[in-house]
């Protein structure tokens, strides 16, 4: 039966992983996801994601980085305030997982990819009798595709941040 949720942004977020000086990993998240899935579990084609993130809720954990994230040289929030994904389709896979084609843009730039999502979850009432479900998605990216090239060389080589970056959506959906 095919249902309209709105992404619940005090219960959702946006988390990436990027290399670090060849040597670590840091990490992030935003938090200011929104957005509406319409989700029909008896037809696919019927179902669709729309997600905005305010680039300006970038966090991780340290004060500096973020400034610098939010600066020219990368994701430039006074330009580009979202990061949006629209979904283009959705289909099963072998292991009963979705996936979900879409468009990424990022930086004003639009990119297609796909995010494997886990569930979502049955519905359940929430204490406040809202009824919702959840779901959890996965995708990579190079950063380079979206313009976001700032880097430094390191002294032995290699350099101070990684192209490849991971990216996890968690999202709280509330039906209606």
């Amino acid at each position: 039966m095919k249902a309209t949720y709105k992404i619940d942004p005090a219960h959702s977020k946006a988390h990436f992983t990027v290399r670090h000086m060849m040597i670590t990993n840091v990490r992030g998240a935003f938090s200011g996801v929104q957005g509406t899935v319409v989700y029909d579990p008896e037809n696919l084609s019927e179902s669709s994601v729309d997600v905005t993130i305010d680039t300006n809720t970038i966090n991780t954990q340290e004060p500096d980085r973020d400034r610098h994230l939010k600066s020219a040289d990368f994701l430039e929030v006074e330009k580009y305030p979202t990061i949006t994904f629209k979904s283009k389709s959705i289909t099963k896979d072998g292991s009963g997982e979705l996936q979900v084609k879409g468009d990424l843009t990022i930086h004003g730039v639009t990119k297609e990819l796909v995010m494997k999502v886990e569930g979502p979850t049955a519905e359940a009432k929430d204490p406040w009798g809202n009824i919702r479900i959840g779901a959890s998605g996965t995708t990579k990216i190079k950063r380079s595709d979206f313009g976001l090239t700032y880097n430094a060389a390191l002294e032995a080589g290699g350099v101070l941040v990684g192209d490849e970056v991971k990216i996890e959506l968690e999202v709280s959906l509330i039906k209606g």
